[in-house]
């Protein structure tokens, strides 16, 4: 579990710096950040599934990597909706993961998990942190 966890916060940094980078950065970054995606991050967690053959990373039961995978997961298609098109594995893992109830009510609008960031807090965001 540690091991995924760890194997996917490059990744998850990548995804999560995108929204608040200038603008002049953008372009650079997310050709980056959705190549190692797509062609390094995805292909393997794939791979994982595949092999496994299993519902899950890890056993057969939920487990904090399958929890950060779907957020991964998330966070990548609101960049990129299309993300996942060429991985049936984890498509299929989204939507399991998902309907998890108490996954479910957290994912619907006017939970607890974090929105997009609004186009007005990017540059309080970029003072702080540049």
């Amino acid at each position: 579990i540690d091991m995924y966890v760890e194997g996917m916060f490059d990744l998850n940094d990548l995804l999560m710096k995108y929204g608040y980078l200038p603008a002049d950065k953008k372009e650079e970054h997310f050709a980056n950040m959705m190549d190692k995606a797509e062609n390094r991050y995805f292909p393997v967690f794939e791979k994982v599934l595949k092999d496994h053959g299993k519902d899950f990373l890890v056993g057969n039961q939920l487990s904090r990597a399958d929890v950060q995978l779907l957020e991964i997961i998330l966070m990548a298609e609101e960049c990129k909706p299309d993300t996942l098109a060429k991985f049936p594995l984890l498509q299929s893992f989204k939507a399991r993961i998902s309907n998890i109830p108490t996954i479910k009510k957290f994912l619907q609008p006017g939970s607890q998990r974090k929105p997009l960031i609004r186009e007005e807090e990017v540059p309080k965001v970029i003072k702080i942190f540049y």
